[in-house]
């Protein structure tokens, strides 16, 4: 087995699918870990199910739920699973920003192993992020860098990373194109049970919003003022807090928001496809907004984005979560509807192709 193939997350799983497609179709052979960060079904299991993937070879349930200890944890997982393989992997695989990138990242490295970091390059320079910080360190330690854009290439060499960079579009526009045939299947099902005839499709779980009781009230003033109704997938995460904060039951008395479970990846995709916009504050929203068969606009509730390129293609704006400026942006799209552009700034959907070609060449 010569490369293993790490997800921990929803959107791991969904961006290192094509990568898994594309190994499994030119018969490298791969060993597939999932660290099991996403622990509950619906999160993690529920994803690799739907997208067709294979059983996880090695999978881990966490005991810690705080990052460092978790890293730690993690760490220690992986050092003994790839311990016990007859064969040490020439490769791991990585994607995106999470604590378990971090940690199977700085594991690989310590056991002598090549580190392919998929999304690299990608940078919002707040940081008060942790994703920010393991993005960061995971790229400087990276011996093969797949940028998704020209931009995220340009990031990396300025911070003069030593590993190899490859720009290859981002893998979340292949998912989009190998399964929206899926998404369009259930469809219906999915908007029989929307409430509304048009809605905003809302989602917020980041750490730094929804740990400070003064973004969550923000947040809720803009969901109790929003002038078109919502369907809210609800976070775990996030209905943890609210309830520790005493504003869930506020939330459950708005009539005009729909909460729902956290969605599968074709539903949610169903669901974005028919709003009239997003709001969030998840980075691959914004990448999946911009497909040519979605094209929604997307109001950031951040004050600063990895994804640049969605703001200047005239995708996505940075709103933060100040409720007057986010109602008055809210206002503004929703009576006088952009005009996106036909293709997305995030690839053309053969980001795994490039990716596996560079993984065959380097590691056969």
């Amino acid at each position: 087995m010569s490369t293993l193939v790490f997800t921990g997350t929803r959107p791991e799983i969904i961006k290192m699918a094509p990568i898994v497609k594309e190994l499994e179709k030119r018969g490298v052979e791969f060993i597939y870990v999932h660290t099991g960060q996403h622990y509950d079904y619906d999160m993690s299991k529920k994803f690799i199910e739907e997208l067709g993937l294979p059983n996880p070879h090695i999978e881990f349930r966490l005991e810690n739920s705080s990052p460092a200890a978790q890293i730690g944890e993690i760490m220690i997982k992986v050092e003994k699973a790839l311990e016990s393989l007859k064969r040490k992997p020439r490769l791991t695989l990585v994607q995106g920003d999470t604590n378990s990138v971090l940690a199977t990242a700085l594991t690989s490295l310590r056991l002598s192993m090549r580190v392919g970091h998929v999304e690299a390059g990608l940078r919002s320079y707040d940081w008060r992020m942790p994703e920010e910080h393991n993005r960061r360190m995971v790229d400087h330690i990276s011996d093969y860098l797949f940028a998704p854009t020209e931009l995220a290439k340009r990031n990396l060499e300025e911070e003069r990373v030593l590993g190899q960079i490859y720009v290859t579009g981002n893998t979340v526009i292949d998912s989009l194109e190998i399964y929206f045939e899926k998404v369009l299947e259930v469809e219906r099902i999915v908007l029989e049970q929307v409430k509304f005839d048009e809605y905003v499709l809302i989602t917020f779980h980041r750490a730094e919003n929804v740990d400070d009781p003064k973004n969550l009230k923000n947040f809720i003033e803009i969901l109790r003022r929003s002038p078109i109704p919502i369907v809210y997938p609800l976070h775990p995460r996030t209905r943890r807090r609210l309830e520790e904060y005493g504003l869930l039951t506020m939330l459950n008395n708005m009539s005009h928001v729909q909460i729902t479970p956290p969605q599968g990846y074709f539903e949610f995709l169903a669901l974005l496809k028919n709003s009239r916009l997003v709001m969030t504050d998840s980075g691959g929203i914004q990448e999946e907004a911009t497909h040519p068969r979605i094209k929604k606009p997307v109001l950031v509730l951040r004050s600063s984005t990895e994804r640049p390129e969605a703001v200047r293609a005239g995708f996505a704006r940075i709103v933060d979560l100040n409720p007057s400026v986010v109602l008055a942006e809210l206002e503004k799209v929703v009576s006088h509807p952009l005009e996106l552009p036909s293709e997305s700034p995030f690839g053309d959907g053969r980001a795994a192709e490039r990716i596996v070609s560079v993984v065959e060449r380097e590691v056969t």
